[in-house]
């Protein structure tokens, strides 16, 4: 499963000043909690702080706010051209959002708004222009679209080294225009070597935490993330996404409470807000997707559970973006990650398909199934839903959703391999799933996918080689620590192996990574039992 979807959303961050100016760095937070902003503007006087609230909301990617703060200041100063680059830049959600017509058409009105109120310095004309250089009228795909972004915003870069607030944006640029599938994280690394030097100057900007974070949120480089990880929702704390944020850097390095804890409390803030009318209420299921996550890490598969029947009773949700109601996304990636993270083959089977899901999702349903039904020895059933596989990756090349497609086309080889198992082609399955482990390392998966390498680890200790196993589980325990399945299976494959030391160690590993957990997964009973015996 290579998808948690909503891999990237909101978080909440300030912007630096267009002029150095020590003071700067000693000012207090504001009391709204959603940091401090230096974005001077040729504006009214009495519209300069709603202006920088406005900045510090699209640093967060909270964008319904932040759309609304810059229509109120346009009313309140008509002439105000940097109002309406607010606007314009409210529309592109830079990080996860592939914009469609309509909303490019109307961000090259914001933008042409912009230009005809005259703009009173050179510098917010280079703003404009920067957002007009995504926006403009072209036949350009939105990666050339990025990529003009990014160059414009690397021209401000380098005209006014003195603008924390351009830093901080050309970071982003990079980030957004990054290739995919890169194995190099080229533009993550130069977005890194930007910010640095802002996180040691303005260690309370958001923009500049957020931004590292999302430059690190990869296994490679994860551990350069945890300073920022570990400031950033102090920094914006009103800021649901400031909160959930940091759990980005701590599940890749596997420290799930600190993980639960940012999430419980984003899902709180989210659900405080949207009570206010602030917006943002599907926030909280990009939350519950980590949550769910690192609950089946630690032994508490009953929180878990929980997490899918409270979905299950929420009323319909507003779109996500033009994504939909998003329950149904998480009730099938939820249960389908429940049972298969539980090997719990039988139920994996006999999943159905979520009402009002998407193909993409779909997708995520007949994966489980088809897993299950080839480990619990439905082949039949597993062929049928293979098929099924098949017949949605067409349909989602068809409507041109290529990212949606790879991500299918991957789970159904998945599939397809503990099928081959199943039928006696083992030598090909391992074949099948090095490749895609070697693939989705290099390229740093998602967070919340079960990982390839893992499945293959756990594929040859069914197939009695526990030695290859082992070498295996210690591969994918460097990109995804602390995980239970890989921590038992390096566990019981080391005691298979007869190595009895390493599987102390893991299983003790695995214990206290469970510390406090009432489960009674068979896996850990025998880990704790192993141990209560030495």
């Amino acid at each position: 499963m290579r998808r948690s979807i909503f891999a990237l959303l909101i978080a909440l961050l300030f912007a630096c000043s267009a002029v150095a100016d020590d003071e700067h760095h000693h000012e207090d937070l504001s009391p709204e909690q959603l940091g401090t902003v230096h974005f001077p503007v040729s504006c009214a006087a009495s519209v300069q702080k709603p202006f920088e609230r406005g900045v510090a909301l699209l640093h967060s990617f909270w964008y319904e706010e932040a759309e609304k703060q810059f229509q109120q200041i346009s009313k309140d100063d008509p002439t105000c051209a940097m109002a309406r680059w607010g606007v314009a830049m409210s529309l592109w959600h830079q990080l996860w959002d592939t914009p469609k017509e309509d909303t490019l058409a109307k961000g090259l009105a914001e933008v042409k708004q912009a230009k005809s109120l005259h703009p009173k310095t050179a510098r917010e004309g280079d703003y404009i222009a920067a957002t007009e250089a995504f926006y403009k009228s072209g036949k350009r795909d939105h990666q050339a679209r990025a990529n003009a972004y990014a160059q414009a915003m690397e021209r401000m870069y380098t005209h006014y080294p003195e603008d924390r607030e351009a830093a901080a944006f050309f970071a982003l640029s990079l980030l957004a225009s990054a290739p995919d599938h890169d194995t190099t994280f080229a533009n993550r690394k130069r977005a890194a070597a930007v910010l640095e030097p802002l996180f040691s100057a303005e260690p309370n900007h958001p923009g500049v935490a957020h931004y590292l974070i999302h430059s690190y949120d990869k296994p490679q480089l994860a551990q350069l993330g945890l300073p920022a990880a570990r400031r950033y929702a102090q920094i914006a704390p009103a800021a649901p996404h400031a909160l959930h944020m940091p759990s980005h850097i701590f599940a890749r390095l596997g420290l799930w409470q600190e993980d639960i804890g940012s999430n419980l409390a984003s899902i709180a803030a989210t659900r405080k807000t949207a009570a206010m009318h602030m917006g943002g209420e599907a926030h909280q299921f990009h939350a519950m997707d980590f949550l769910d996550y690192a609950y089946l890490q630690i032994g508490q598969e009953a929180e878990a559970q929980k997490l899918v029947d409270e979905i299950r009773a929420m009323p319909p949700q507003a779109d996500m973006y033009g994504m939909g109601d998003p329950r149904p996304w998480a009730l099938a990636l939820f249960s389908a990650r429940n049972v298969i993270e539980l090997h719990q083959w039988q139920e994996a089977a006999a999943l159905s398909p979520v009402p009002g899901a998407r193909p993409g999702t779909d997708a995520l349903t007949y994966w489980a199934r088809a897993i299950g039904a080839a480990r619990s020895g439905k082949l039949d059933q597993a062929s049928q839903d293979l098929e099924h596989l098949r017949s949605l990756h067409q349909t989602l090349v068809s409507q041109n959703k290529t990212d949606v497609a790879y991500d299918v086309e991957q789970e159904r080889k998945e599939a397809q391999a503990w099928l081959d198992v199943a039928q006696g082609k083992g030598d090909s399955a391992v074949e099948a799933l090095r490749a895609i482990a070697e693939k989705e390392e290099a390229e740093g998966a998602e967070t919340g996918a079960f990982p390839a390498r893992e499945m293959l680890a756990d594929m040859l200790l069914e197939m009695k080689r526990p030695e290859q196993a082992l070498a295996e589980y210690r591969t994918d325990l460097k990109f995804n620590p602390n995980r239970f399945d890989a921590l038992y299976g390096a566990a019981h494959a080391a005691e298979v192996a007869g190595k009895s030391s390493e599987a102390g160690a893991y299983y003790a590993q695995l214990v206290k990574s469970c510390d406090g957990s009432t489960s009674d997964r068979p896996e850990l009973e025998h880990a704790r039992a192993l141990l209560a015996k030495k």
